[in-house]
């Protein structure tokens, strides 16, 4: 069963360090940020659900060959996110290992001193 809108906002809201749930492109986008930089973005009127989410450049095209439903990230630079579309054909333990991925390459990007309240 694909992972539900719910599912996906416990999974993001149990992160270590601060983070926050917002809608800064309008009621229909919303937005995870750990320290105040986004891991993840999902269109809420779209259906199936998808989400954006940030990768290695090399791990990026890997998952996109890997599965159908990963995509160049929509509206975000495709070489660092991709767009996963929650329809069932990928794992939901695989998806929360993207959504992993994505929360630790936005932390290792923090200031060493945001880096260190993280974790």
């Amino acid at each position: 069963m694909a992972l539900s809108i719910d599912a996906v906002r416990d999974y993001c809201l149990s992160k270590e360090g601060t983070i926050t749930e917002e809608l800064p492109f309008g009621e229909g986008v919303l937005v995870y940020k750990v320290e105040g930089k986004m891991f993840l973005l999902t269109m809420l009127d779209r259906r199936p659900l998808s989400i954006n989410l940030k990768a290695d450049p090399e791990y990026a095209i890997e998952l996109r060959e890997r599965y159908e439903s990963v995509k160049p990230g929509y509206h975000q630079n495709k070489k660092y996110w991709n767009t996963v579309v929650l329809d069932d054909t990928i794992p939901s333990h695989v998806v929360l290992t993207m959504i992993d991925h994505s929360y630790e390459q936005v932390v290792s990007g923090l200031p060493k001193k945001k880096r260190t309240i993280v974790r």
